[in-house]
């Protein structure tokens, strides 16, 4: 099987844009044979730095997973009121022009390489009910819209994020599971699309404070006939360089002694497999399974980036591949 790659999180070049750098990641990328394509981050434009680099630069043949959080958060930085789920109309309207142009560019990456190759789009229920109000109903109004447009072969899928609990800080303190469901549902039942979900390893840990959280996520999704996709994205209880239950995309322990992992990673070989046990995986050859992975220290080289990546291909493979 081949699997979607985060490469922007394990980028060497995300702290300072260097397209030469950047293209000798990809150019070693391109090298993995188990690589379906790129989760690909939108944060208002095709590439957040260069359009034609990006262009000059993909595999034709990749296919990819639009993930619209990192522009989501760079959003709500400036207006806390952003987000499909606010109850702010103004908040509310500006996720959704936001959106306007995901969807142009999810047209003008299909257009550039001639096909349908964006498999899905990823959104989510923002804001931050810490910072601001937002609800159930608003969101499923937002679907509602967002299910009436063409996205070009794109499905609209809903990423969920740890929500807002009164014992714990939140990394980003979304709508609950329930309400997501409630609202894709609601959303798909009037809509000529419909939508389904993305379950993110790493913040359905981080909400539960325990692995176990990224299963019952994946059997809520399922149990309700919308999951579509893992992203593994890995945590930490410890205080480690990622920090203990962070959002920083933490790599997978090693799957033995010579490759690439961390130690401390809650997501470990065990963990990753009994989710894809679950989901049923193996039986759908479109279920989207992915790895985004953060790599630390910043100064780490190339080389190590893309040992962190074969790690976790090689993880799903040895459950995916028997």
């Amino acid at each position: 099987m081949s699997y979607f790659v985060g490469a922007y999180a394990s980028s060497p070049t995300g702290e300072l844009w260097n397209p030469e750098l950047e293209s000798e990641y990809y150019a070693k990328l391109k090298t993995l044979q188990n690589i379906k394509g790129l989760e690909h981050p939108f944060l208002g434009t095709l590439h957040p730095h260069d359009d034609a680099w990006f262009l000059n630069n993909i595999d034709p043949s990749w296919n990819f997973v639009f993930t619209c959080i990192p522009g989501t958060m760079n959003e709500l930085g400036k207006n806390p009121d952003f987000g499909l789920a606010s109850d702010n109309e103004s908040g509310r309207l500006a996720a959704l022009a936001f959106l306007e142009k995901a969807k142009q560019a999810i047209k003008q990456l299909n257009v550039h390489l001639g096909r349908q190759a964006v498999s899905a789009i990823q959104i989510h229920s923002a804001p931050n009910q810490s910072k601001a109000n937002s609800s159930l109903s608003s969101f499923q109004e937002s679907l509602i819209t967002l299910l009436d447009w063409d996205w070009d072969g794109a499905k609209v899928v809903v990423e969920h994020c740890d929500t807002l609990l009164n014992s714990q800080t939140a990394a980003k303190g979304f709508l609950t599971i329930e309400d997501e469901i409630t609202a894709i549902k609601g959303a798909n039942r009037s809509s000529k699309l419909t939508a389904g979900m993305m379950i993110n390893w790493g913040r359905s840990v981080i909400e539960a404070r325990d692995v176990a959280g990224a299963i019952h996520h994946i059997n809520q999704a399922q149990d309700n006939d919308l999951l579509y996709g893992i992203m593994f994205s890995g945590v930490s209880d410890k205080a480690t360089e990622y920090g203990a239950w962070q959002d920083t995309h933490m790599p997978p322990t090693p799957l033995n002694p010579t490759s690439k992992g961390e130690p401390d990673s809650l997501m470990n070989a065990a963990a990753i497999h009994h989710c894809l046990e679950v989901s049923r995986a193996k039986e759908n050859p479109e279920f989207i399974i992915g790895a985004k992975l953060g790599i630390r220290p910043s100064t780490a080289t190339t080389e190590d980036r893309i040992a962190y990546n074969i790690n976790a291909l090689s993880i799903f493979d040895a459950f995916l591949s028997n």
